[in-house]
């Protein structure tokens, strides 16, 4: 067994188990193959994931699941990926990033000659100016409160620094894009193409009924930025593009059109049993890159965390990474003899609680009702103390305990009226209502159900009615934000760089803004967050933007997660890695026995 604690210089929240995005610091590396015996090119390993796979497009805010941006992390390349050790690390052989000019802010990407789609088409600017386009907002006009406009794109991630540039210059015969930015934008490194470039402009524009790339290109170019203020009619050939991109490669099964599921990176899916599993194998054209060593990976979707294990003591799985519980790790240590590997850290994420802004909790003061009744304390010792004997409830949105800000935010933010279970002082708030409350959650995570049952029971002696709202399979990341429940359990983990997470949860009509909160004191600390290059500056924005979530009556942080990853000895390469990506940062590295 191999444990780690992970020491963090940076926020926890973003692109989620879900996998939303987006963060910076260091780790502590806990190690790699500990099992001995030659590696080799070529073979199979099986990976177990927990969420079952629901879309080609992990961009999305609808599909920014982990296991969706896991296999686009294995079958894409790009400019760059995030090591263990939370480092941008660069891909020449992809291409380059150039930052031109500080002042304005200038960049350029250029991808180099060969890189290629496996249809045989070429990754070009086309590509990179189409994920531009999805991830700058730079043609909505949407004005939500007077319901007018349009929103095109709608992407996970945040999109404040992007937008804060002009239309990019194609250059070096339509292989480069150069983007200028009209202030600066702290996440300027990894703002295109890292991880990676996913969706492939040629397949956008046929599909939207657009002669080619260039056309959606050209398209694109001949429009002007959206003014919310003077919100313009639709367009309609953008808008079918748009559309395309936000929904059109969204399926469970392998589409019989091949266009859908591309690859530009070291693997291809092959095959899709839904709900079930899927097969990738080695793209044989893939030379810009970290060469991937196996032949084929299959990829099994088990939500329980004993059948993993199982799947693992049998033979049926090569890696795995359970939920982690004290049954969890006491099993998988029970297995050390037989070859079995376990890396047990820190994650950049954290399981919460958030409360919608309309139905019954529209009113703050049924809002604050409801977070005086969850039982934090007991929470966090059922379920994470017997992995961590330290860990407490986490009393930050926007920090977790090792970073130096946290102790300070903590002191002001408010979390202290939120400290211990005061079902008087709900029912006071309450002043005699009995609210029914619909929680929606993941039923087949063993953790989320168990938080839930302890909060449904603290809060029902309030006087609220909880009604069960849990879902399983990919069920419940489809119900976020669709407004079928009035609360939600559930869990952020990101990419290790950046500060952009913050805007892309907290931000007013934000993608991952599930439950509408909206507060233009914080939006406007988001908008200076994202043009401050200067960690001591950021670190003290988002203690002020953390003070006014908590004053909203937001929700509640519950805790941050411990992750478990275990591979057997028939398979080497693999390393703990605490971000969203987890033990696929380095797939091309994993190798057969």
């Amino acid at each position: 067994m191999r444990f780690g604690r992970i020491s963090k210089a940076v926020s926890v929240a973003a692109v989620a188990a879900l996998a939303l995005s987006a963060c910076a610091g260091n780790s502590g590396n806990t190690g790699s193959s500990a099992s001995g015996g030659a590696a080799k090119d070529g073979g199979s390993a099986t990976v177990v994931e927990v969420n079952g796979f629901t879309s080609f497009n992990a961009d999305t805010a609808q599909n920014n699941v982990d296991t969706n941006g896991k296999i686009a992390y294995a079958t894409h390349s790009g400019f760059g990926y995030i090591d263990d050790k939370l480092n941008v690390v660069r891909n020449e052989k992809f291409g380059k990033i150039e930052k031109l000019s500080d002042d304005p802010l200038t960049v350029k990407y250029t991808v180099n000659e060969g890189v290629k789609w496996s249809d045989g088409a070429p990754v070009d600017a086309n590509d990179l100016v189409l994920q531009w386009a999805s991830g700058s907002a730079y043609y909505d006009d949407a004005n939500s409160e007077a319901k007018t406009g349009t929103t095109y794109f709608q992407p996970a991630a945040d999109t404040s620094g992007l937008n804060l540039t002009s239309f990019p210059e194609i250059g070096d015969n339509g292989r480069s894009m150069t983007i200028k930015y009209s202030k600066p934008f702290s996440d300027w490194e990894v703002a295109i193409g890292i991880p990676n470039i996913r969706i492939p402009a040629h397949i956008v524009a046929q599909k939207a009924g657009l002669k080619d790339a260039a056309a959606l290109t050209d398209l694109m170019k001949g429009l002007p930025k959206g003014d919310p203020t003077k919100p313009a009619a639709v367009n309609e050939s953008l808008k079918k593009a748009a559309d395309i991109w936000n929904t059109g490669f969204d399926t469970k099964q392998l589409p019989t059109d091949t266009s859908l599921f591309l690859s530009n990176g070291p693997y291809i899916v092959k095959d899709i049993q839904p709900d079930q599993s899927m097969t990738l194998v080695k793209n044989k054209d893939y030379t810009w890159g970290p060469a991937a060593k196996l032949d084929q990976i299959t990829v099994r979707y088990i939500g329980s965390a004993s059948a993993q294990i199982q799947a693992l003591k049998n033979g049926e799985a090569d890696i795995i990474a359970p939920q982690a519980s004290a049954d969890t790790v006491q099993q998988l240590e029970a297995l050390a003899s037989q070859g079995v590997t376990m890396d047990k850290a820190d994650q950049l994420s954290y399981d919460h609680l958030d409360l919608n802004y309309n139905g019954p909790f529209a009113d703050k003061n049924v809002r604050e009702a409801f977070m005086k009744t969850v039982p934090r304390n007991d929470i966090v010792n059922k379920i994470i103390k017997p992995l961590d004997p330290e860990a407490k409830p986490l009393d930050s949105q926007l920090f977790v305990p090792a970073q130096p800000k946290y102790a300070d935010t903590v002191k002001n933010n408010g979390s202290a009226n939120f400290q211990n279970v005061d079902i008087d002082g709900a029912k006071q708030l309450l002043n005699g209502a009995t609210p029914t409350i619909r929680i929606m959650y993941n039923k087949d995570n063993p953790n989320r159900l168990n938080a839930f049952t302890l909060i449904s029971q603290s809060a029902t002696q309030a006087g609220f009615k909880i009604v069960d709202g849990g879902l399983g399979g990919s069920e419940w990341s489809k119900a976020l934000g669709n407004g079928s429940y009035d609360a939600t359990i559930f869990g952020w983990i990101n990419s290790g760089v950046g500060v952009s997470n913050v805007p892309q949860l907290f931000k007013t009509g934000a993608g991952n803004n599930f439950n509408q909160f909206s507060n233009p004191e914080a939006d406007k600390l988001m908008d200076e967050l994202v043009t401050t290059t200067d960690k001591a500056k950021q670190d003290d924005l988002q203690v002020q933007i953390d003070k006014l979530i908590w004053d909203s009556a937001y929700g509640l942080p519950l805790f941050q997660t411990i992750g478990v990853d275990a591979y057997s000895d028939k398979v080497t390469g693999i390393k703990y890695n605490p971000t969203q990506t987890g033990v696929w940062w380095n797939v091309w590295d994993w190798a057969a026995k």
